[in-house]
């Protein structure tokens, strides 16, 4: 996989923040070499965060998003700010631009106190310095650029990879379980669901990882993975299935043979897994008419037997006996008031990326509600949870 096939989840997400007119568009332009944001002298000229994916060296694959101002006025306006503040839930470093004639505003103190909250990492950019104007601040996280003659914007790249996060806290989907020349099987569904001509992107992974352990990956679909364990001649290291098929995959699986999913995996690859294993519990105590919030990370095409919309709905009111009220969101959204909700039941997000899936962990736990993912709640439901996360050599 090249640097510009680095899918979004996996890459450093920088937030570009100020007010209007600051030269936020200009400052990204400036970083990348490239007009990849419209720049205007009229106030408010970005009006929804527009992100693009690139290769901003020294950093590497990194998604740059720019935001409207964060002083636009007006009932419209106040929505823009608030998809501006959106951004900061998956922000892995943030870029505060400031109109260096005339330094820092109320907004701009506000919005650098919300970034310091959420422990994002950050730089303020003083643009305009060919314009001269307000003093500087100690410290190198401040710094003055002109955008217009390109003073400092290689010192901005600089500071910008010192601020790199580590990524996963150099964790692995599955490659620290594995020896070199185990076997892996991989149950993965081709149905209406399954994109055409194509895996989807924790299986391109999971496969990708396997093979840097030095071991095989073997794929197959749920009809043939009985007949596969009974050829290799070998036992398998493990067998990660979909979720889906989580019930057919135990039931074809010898029990002397790790069981896990994809779901699981991802989970425990990005810290997960505590909480939503314990929040999976919650199923037990659901009652008639309480709201379940089934949340995916990202919006497609919904199919006649959709996951979340349909599959899940259906196994939680078998299991529970009830007939409980769900909502759901999708992509971006993310409902700002949790408390009316029993559980938060999350999809894999694989297309989301660490920072903000740990937001949104975080408020569900400011909301006192629990949260789980499609692929804890399934095999919780199905009776192989706890023979799953045995798999992986989880203990609670």
């Amino acid at each position: 996989m090249g640097m510009n096939d680095t899918p979004s989840s996996e890459r450093v997400h920088i937030g570009i923040f100020g007010k209007r007119n600051a030269g936020k568009s200009s400052v990204i332009n400036a970083l990348t070499g490239q007009e990849l944001a419209i720049v205007s002298d009229v106030k408010g000229t970005t009006t929804d965060p527009v992100s693009k994916a690139m290769e901003l060296l020294p950093l590497g694959p990194v998604v740059m998003t720019d935001t409207p101002g964060i002083d636009d006025e007006g009932m419209l306006g106040s929505l823009r700010v608030k998809k501006s503040r959106q951004v900061l839930n998956k922000a892995d470093m943030a870029v505060l631009v400031v109109d260096g004639t005339e330094g820092m505003a109320s907004e701009d103190e506000a919005l650098l106190e919300q970034i310091k909250k959420r422990g994002i990492p950050w730089i303020v950019v003083f643009n305009k310095s060919d314009l001269g104007g307000a003093a500087l601040p100690e410290g190198r996280q401040y710094l003055s650029v002109s955008s217009v003659t390109g003073e400092n914007i290689h010192e901005l790249k600089e500071r910008l990879a010192s601020l790199m996060p580590e990524e996963n806290g150099g964790r692995r989907v599955v490659a620290d379980l594995l020896k070199p020349s185990d076997f892996v099987i991989l149950v993965v569904p081709i149905d209406k669901a399954a994109p055409k001509g194509r895996l989807i992107l924790p299986q391109q992974q999971t496969i990708r990882d396997i093979l840097d352990a030095g071991a095989v990956a073997i794929a197959v679909k749920e009809d043939e993975l009985k007949l596969t364990l009974g050829q290799l001649g070998k036992k398998p290291r493990m067998v990660i299935t979909d979720s889906q098929v989580f019930e057919r995959a135990a039931a074809d699986t010898p029990e002397d043979i790790p069981l896990t999913s994809f779901s699981i995996l991802f989970a425990r690859y990005k810290g997960e897994l505590a909480p939503f294993a314990e929040g999976v519990k919650a199923l037990n105590h659901v009652q008639e008419g309480d709201r379940i919030l089934i949340a995916e990370g990202c919006t497609h095409h919904r199919q006649c037997d959709d996951i979340g919309t349909v599959k899940l709905p259906r196994w939680i009111r078998q299991y529970t006996g009830t007939n409980p009220a769900f909502c759901f969101t999708s992509g971006t959204e993310f409902p700002e008031d949790l408390s009316s909700y029993r559980l938060i039941i999350h999809c894999g997000g694989c297309m989301l990326n660490a920072r903000e899936m740990r937001y949104r962990i975080a408020c569900a736990a400011d909301a006192g509600v629990p949260i789980t993912n499609y692929g804890m709640a399934i095999a919780y439901m199905k009776g192989i949870l706890e023979r799953s996360l045995d798999g992986i050599g989880w203990k609670a």
